[in-house]
């Protein structure tokens, strides 16, 4: 078996920009339960960006999987963060190289004069505050979609 191939569902890459809480939901929704090795996260402080390199699941794609019973897929794609001044975390450990983490959700809290903290929170109780000016996030696709190795949707008991 083969990995999918763009060409394949005619889709395009995905490149969205986030200036606003509405549009940070749409980037939250694709994000959901991307996974990453914790060495994968990078905060350029001269450049004011923090960054993650992850494999996302295909949420824009799960629905058609189904319904032409084909395996899910996930691809790499790059999570950026603009304008942020300040990065805290709570149980995240980097220098773990075996760390797999797993994004479950985004939120911003705003602050004063557009500015506010962007909270990454992962599974297993870990979470990165990101004090940033304003929304300027980017998601990129950076690879084509590959094979979800589970061959499995994630699934979140209620």
């Amino acid at each position: 078996m083969t990995d999918a191939r763009f060409e394949d569902g005619g889709d395009k890459p995905l490149r969205l920009l986030a200036a606003d809480a509405e549009d940070l939901g749409v980037v939250a929704a694709l994000t959901q339960d991307a996974v990453f090795p914790a060495t994968e996260m990078s905060w350029r402080p001269a450049a004011r960006q923090f960054a993650l390199l992850l494999n996302r699941f295909r949420w824009e794609d799960a629905e058609t999987a189904k319904t032409r019973s084909r395996p899910v897929e996930r691809v790499q794609s790059v999570l950026l963060f603009d304008d942020v001044g300040k990065v805290q975390s709570q149980g995240v450990d980097q220098s773990d190289r075996d760390t797999i983490m797993s994004l479950l959700s985004l939120s911003w809290e705003a602050g004063e004069d557009g500015a506010g903290r962007m909270i990454l929170t992962f599974a297993g109780d870990g979470a990165i505050a990101l004090d940033c000016e304003s929304i300027n996030v980017t998601l990129k696709d950076v690879t084509r979609p590959y094979l979800a190795p589970s061959r499995k949707t994630p699934h979140h008991p209620e």
